[in-house]
């Protein structure tokens, strides 16, 4: 899978790794990134906007199955009151 990422994205990534390390990587809200996942992340973002070649992101998929009806139990029913005499 060599070639997936292009040397200029490889950079942002690193650049913002070792921002990280020395803590000076802030996210968009302005607070100091501890993430390793979120340095990448930024890295990644600003590759993109500069154009280099990154793969597009992934998005979480959705289940595309029957949905699971679930029924009553039969029987005893259940919140009803004994009638009074």
């Amino acid at each position: 899978m060599a070639g997936k990422y292009s040397k200029g994205a490889q950079r942002k990534v690193k650049k913002a790794m070792e921002e990280r390390k020395k803590g000076t990587l802030k996210s968009g809200s302005g607070r100091k990134v501890k993430s390793r996942k979120q340095a990448i992340a930024i890295g990644l973002s600003e590759a993109r906007r500069e154009g280099k070649k990154v793969p597009k992101k992934t998005t979480s998929k959705k289940k595309t199955g029957k949905k699971k009806t679930t029924r009553k139990k039969s029987g005893r029913k259940t919140g009803r009151r004994k009638a009074s005499r």
